[in-house]
C-alpha cells in the first residue's frame, strides 16, 4: 500500500516536471495515463513474480542439501 502511494505521489511530481506545457499530456506514451491502475497492477505483479523467483530458486537449491553436510561445512 505504501508503495502505491508513493508511486502516485513520484507520478504526479514527474508529471508535472517532465512537460513543458503542464496540463497538455498525461502520460509519456500514447493511451496510458500516469495514474493508469492496468499498468500499476502489471508492474507489481511481474516485480511480484520476480521476487518469487528471486527466493524460490535458492530456497529449493537449500532444500536439497543435508542438513549434517551443510552444518559441517561451515
Amino acid at each position: 500500500m505504501f508503495g502505491v502511494t508513493l508511486a502516485l505521489a513520484i507520478g504526479r511530481i514527474l508529471g508535472s516536471a517532465l512537460y513543458l506545457v503542464p496540463r497538455e499530456h498525461s502520460g509519456m506514451l500514447y493511451g496510458v495515463k500516469i495514474y493508469d491502475p492496468l499498468s500499476m497492477v502489471v508492474a507489481s505483479v511481474v516485480l511480484l513474480a520476480v521476487l518469487f523467483l528471486a527466493s524460490f530458486l535458492p530456497a529449493r537449491r537449500a532444500m536439497r542439501v543435508d542438513p549434517m553436510v551443510a552444518l559441517r561445512y561451515e
